[in-house]
């Protein structure tokens, strides 16, 4: 490896998310700010988010009487 281009590592890196949870990993940066982390993912925590926009939601459930 050619010496002076590489990024200085951080082992103890520490990666926090707006959810308040804190995590320590490995990065170029010696802090980390995230916005969804495995605690507040809907995938992990089972709960289903629809975005809306404009309507759009409701204007599907009409068109195929869905709800």
């Amino acid at each position: 490896m050619k010496t002076g281009i590489h990024p200085q590592y951080y082992p103890e890196a520490l990666a926090i998310c707006s959810c308040g949870s804190t995590y320590t990993t490995g990065s170029t940066k010696p802090e980390l700010r995230v916005e969804i982390c495995n605690q507040c993912h809907p995938f992990f925590t089972g709960e289903q988010r629809i975005i809306d926009t404009e309507g759009r939601v409701e204007r599907l459930m009409r068109r195929f009487n869905l709800g």
